[in-house]
Parts: C-alpha cells; structure tokens; sequence
C-alpha cells in the first residue's frame, strides 16, 4: 500500500508539474493571494437552518478580511447569532482556506480606514447606498492551503491566529 501511495504521488507531480511547496512558500503565497484576489466564499450557519454559503467580494488589511454584505442578508443574520465562519478562495486547485469568528460592524460604525480600503479596492462604498449594510471582519485563527495531493500533508499554515513558519 506504501508503495501504491508514493508512485501515486510521484505520477501525480510528473503529470501536473506540481512541485511541494515549504510551509514559508505556502504563506507567502497565500498572503499574496489575499492581497490580489476579489472573492471569497464565506460560510456561516444558522443553529435551526444549518449551513449558508455565498460568494463577497473581500479586502485583505495583513491582519483580517473584510467584507460587506447587506444588513438583512442571511449571512448578516447569521454571523450576528453564530460568529464562528470559514471562508476560501474560489480556486479548487490552489486551495486556501481560513478559519476565524466574523466581528460585525453597521456600515455607519465600521472604521473609516476599513471602509476607505473596501470602497477603493472596489470603487463601491456601501456608506453611500441606500438601504443597511453590514461590515464583516475575521480574523483568521487558523488557515490551510494547498495545491494537490502531495500538498496535503503540511496544509496547515496557521494555528491559533499565528502563521507558521
């Protein structure tokens, strides 16, 4: 079975090139992705509808991500009564997953410098719409990434909010 295992792996990484990243290379590519990438995926839950998952578009401040969602939405329903979400980029091959609790901010309240970055990121400033909308911030505690099969052991590159190295 071992042997089946590692020439799995081995025809794997002739056959999509995929060379295994260190856990150094892994974070800084995954906080370059962070920075650069528009959408996320969040996922939150309701204790008596179950799981909900949407696609926002986020920004990356080097410490958390920010979204907005409107202050209606099922998504702002459900951080606000279940704060513990995780959220992943859209990609399923470079995958990139965080893990945190979303702190929720009225667009009237949300810090101005969070709310500048967001509305320049996107050339939207939810402050100035009509209607409610709800600033999400999450700070991740943990987060996994990888590419492939062979990247799956060591996926984990950060633990208890601190990046590994």
């Amino acid at each position: 079975m071992r042997f089946a295992s590692a020439w799995l792996g081995s025809v794997l990484m002739e056959t999509t090139g995929i060379v295994r990243r260190q856990t150094a290379e892994r974070v800084r590519d995954a906080l370059e992705r962070l920075v650069t990438e528009r959408d996320v995926w969040v996922s939150t839950a309701h204790p008596d509808h179950g799981p909900h998952q949407v696609p926002l578009w986020f920004l990356w401040d080097g410490r958390a991500v920010w979204m907005c969602t409107g202050a209606t939405s099922v998504t702002a329903r459900n951080v606000r009564r279940e704060p513990r979400v995780r959220l992943s980029l859209p990609d399923t091959f470079d995958v990139l997953l965080l893990q945190g609790e979303a702190e929720c901010f009225p667009d009237q309240e949300v810090p101005a410098d969070a709310a500048e970055a967001f509305a320049d990121k996107f050339g939207w400033d939810p402050r100035v719409e009509e209607g409610s909308f709800l600033y999400v911030r999450v700070v991740p505690s943990t987060v996994r990434a990888w590419r492939g099969e062979p990247e799956l052991h060591g996926r984990v590159i950060m633990r208890d909010g601190t990046w590994l190295e």
